[in-house]
C-alpha cells in the first residue's frame, strides 16, 4: 500500500473514531467467509459498524482521534476488528451473543462511556453499561417518584375530607 493510500486510510478511520460514541477492538481471525459474513449481517442489523484494519493503521488513527485511547494500544497485536456503535452496550451484546456459536469475535479492548475496558473478561461489564441518558433518565424518574407520592397523597386526602364533611352535612339536616 503506497503512503498516500495509509494516510488516506488513517485519517478515514481517524474521523470514525471521532463520530462513533464508543467503539470495541474485537479478534474475528480464523472465521470463514461464511461466518464472518453472518457476523457483519448481525452487525448492520444491530447498528454496529465492523471494520478490519491493520494493528499500526488502527494505532495512528487512535493516536490522531480526539478520544484519549492510550489504555487499548497494548490490546493491538495479531488481527484486529473494530465495531463502531453509538450505544455503548450494544457490541458487548453483539459479541456475547455471536461467540457463543463461534467462539469469537473474542474481545481484545473497549473505548465506551470516555473510558478504556482491556481484556475478555471484561465483556459482562460492558453488558451492563448504561449510557448517560439511560442514567439521567433513572435519576429523574427517582427524583419525580417522591413528588407524585406527595401530590397524589394531597388529591386523595382532599377528596377524603370533602366525603367527610358531605356526610357530617347530611347528618346535621
Amino acid at each position: 500500500m503506497k503512503r498516500s493510500d495509509k494516510l488516506q486510510v488513517i485519517d478515514q478511520l481517524t474521523k470514525e473514531i471521532n463520530s462513533y460514541n464508543h467503539y470495541y477492538l474485537a479478534d474475528i481471525s480464523n472465521l470463514n467467509a461464511k461466518v464472518t459474513s453472518d457476523l457483519r449481517r448481525l452487525c448492520n442489523k444491530r447498528e454496529v459498524k465492523l471494520v478490519v484494519v491493520k494493528n499500526t493503521i488502527l494505532r495512528k488513527a487512535m493516536e490522531n482521534s480526539e478520544k484519549n485511547s492510550t489504555e487499548l494500544y497494548d490490546v493491538l497485536v495479531n488481527n484486529t476488528s473494530v465495531l463502531f456503535s453509538n450505544t455503548g452496550s450494544v457490541p458487548a451484546k453483539l459479541i456475547k451473543e455471536f461467540s457463543k456459536k463461534n467462539k469469537k469475535p473474542v474481545l481484545k479492548g473497549a473505548y465506551v462511556e470516555q473510558c478504556a475496558y482491556i481484556g475478555a473478561d471484561q465483556l459482562e461489564a460492558l453488558i451492563n453499561v448504561k449510557s448517560k441518558e439511560e442514567l439521567l433518565g433513572g435519576i429523574i424518574a427517582t427524583l419525580q417518584s417522591p413528588i407524585k407520592n406527595v401530590v397524589s397523597a394531597l388529591q386523595s386526602g382532599g377528596q377524603t375530607i370533602v366525603g367527610v364533611l358531605k356526610t357530617l352535612e347530611e347528618r346535621n339536616a
